[in-house]
């Protein structure tokens, strides 16, 4: 059994993810979740929607994909979303009355993956302003420390963007005017200068998840290991201050039919609160726009 939300975030895991920009939180998704994830990303990786991505070419080793908003289409991922204590633990961790979902993504490196995930953040990929923004990652197999993902403490409190580069092909996300080019900074070289940094990361058991702040800077070895899977659910979810953000140019993915504006809360039923949720009310009924055949939200990578 998972541990009850309230319970599994203390003030000193909240208080860790205010310092560091991130929490490791044990044993917190029950086998059923675990079980409901793993049927939802075999079900995509058969039948590839439009947010997949193969982030490496055919000769190099392994396999490294990713794919953006697959709870579009997966019922199985729909469900978590849903159901799961993850919004109330990323609501609970921003210390925010609410917690609304974004989108998900799938991170999968196969056995034999030499690729790594670069250095990033993830604010500035998305279309989303406010400190109340973390990520639940969330993997469905154990996850040894020399391949987790890994974090520079602190970084979100830097008051710094970098510039957002896309995974296959390194190129910039945006197009940049001189005045946006002053907001985004090359991102420095983090595993050159590791000395002058606190790096964190955790060997993950199945259950265990890792919630960190939108701006905290973090990157993952590949997968070396011959026989041993990476597969990974990442939610991503705002609070509170959340307000529609301008960029660049279309960030990433690149949502349509929200009608919001930049600088407007982020409500719709588009991006819907799921927690808290309101008394009686079935937890599918509060992400019924979102998640609809007719009307899901629409997106582009």
């Amino acid at each position: 059994m998972n541990a009850p939300a309230a319970e599994a975030v203390s003030e000193g895991g909240i208080l860790a993810f205010e310092r560091d920009g991130v929490v490791p939180l044990r044993q917190v998704f029950g086998r059923e979740w675990l079980e409901l994830v793993g049927r939802g990303i075999e079900r995509e990786l058969a039948h590839p929607g439009p947010g997949f991505v193969e982030q490496q070419s055919v000769d190099e080793p392994g396999r490294f994909v990713t794919d953006y908003c697959p709870a579009q289409r997966i019922p199985e991922l729909q469900e978590f979303v849903l159901r799961s204590p993850a919004a109330e633990l990323a609501g609970r961790v921003m210390r925010s009355s609410t917690a609304g979902f974004l989108m998900d993504v799938l991170w999968i490196k196969e056995p034999g993956t030499a690729k790594p995930s670069r250095w990033h953040h993830d604010q500035p990929y998305f279309c989303v302003d406010g400190r109340q923004m973390c990520s639940i990652w969330l993997p469905v197999d154990p996850v040894p420390a020399d391949v987790s993902l890994a974090f520079v403490a602190g970084s979100h409190r830097w008051g710094r963007l970098f510039r957002p580069r896309l995974t296959r092909f390194q190129q910039d996300l945006y197009r940049y005017d001189e005045v946006d080019a002053r907001a985004y900074e090359d991102m420095p070289d983090i595993d050159a200068e590791r000395d002058k940094h606190r790096i964190l990361s955790w060997a993950l058991e199945p259950g265990d998840c890792v919630v960190f702040h939108a701006l905290t800077l973090h990157g993952a070895p590949g997968n070396p290991s011959a026989t041993r899977r990476r597969r990974v659910l990442t939610t991503v979810w705002f609070g509170d201050d959340a307000i529609y953000g301008v960029r660049p140019s279309p960030p990433r993915p690149h949502f349509r039919g929200h009608a919001l504006e930049p600088g407007d809360p982020m409500r719709s039923e588009l991006f819907p609160r799921l927690w808290p949720r309101p008394a009686g009310v079935n937890p599918r009924a509060l992400g019924a726009a979102r998640f609809s055949a007719a009307t899901a939200l629409r997106f582009s990578i």
